[in-house]
């Protein structure tokens, strides 16, 4: 069966008209308003996020690094993938190393996988990476508002955990178990 196209437009970008800050505090938003193909004018709220990276890292026994935190935005608790932002002038490779020994304490062969954006509203884009053989080296150096406990799960649990829909960054999981040929 092949599919057939719908589309009485032909797609093309939307140019932008202006933008203006509608807040700013741990998000920024912004209020963008676009020209659209048929001449209409029409503002979306997007998310101005700076690039993150996450780490999916599995220790020398093939044990899930997870850490677990408090997210305000479920209200919960919640195991996640370890990653964060990146600093200035840092390449994503140098915050994956950065960012897998301040949340988990470990150190491991890290490989690039890929980017994707994060969603259709925000201007973050992730890069993913996996970092294999990780071992404990140091201690947790957290940033001030971050409590977190480091969990290791059998790859097992992970994939159910990643099926489950629990996981924040779902994608940067199924991105480093498919690279790694573990799906």
């Amino acid at each position: 069966m092949t599919a057939k196209k719908k589309s009485a437009q032909t797609v093309q970008d939307w140019r932008i008209l202006n933008e203006e800050e509608l807040r700013c505090g741990y998000r920024r938003v912004l209020r963008r308003r676009f020209l659209m193909p048929d001449g209409r004018e029409v503002d979306y709220d997007i998310k101005q996020e700076a690039d993150c990276i996450a780490i999916v890292a599995f220790t020398e026994s093939q044990q899930v690094i997870l850490t677990r935190q408090y997210r305000p935005g479920p209200k919960r608790i919640l195991l996640e993938i370890p990653g964060g932002g990146m600093e200035p002038n840092e390449t994503p490779l140098q915050a994956a190393q950065r960012e897998l020994l301040e949340e988990t304490g470990c150190k491991g062969d890290i490989q690039f996988v890929t980017s994707n954006v994060d969603c259709a509203y925000s201007t973050l884009t992730r890069y993913n990476f996996v970092a294999t053989n990780c071992r404990f080296v140091a201690d947790l150096k957290l940033d001030e508002n971050e409590y977190i406990e480091v969990v290791l799960l059998p790859l097992s649990e992970f994939r159910q955990l990643l099926r489950s829909g629990e996981l924040s960054d779902v994608e940067a999981g199924y991105l480093g178990l498919d690279y790694l040929g573990w799906l």
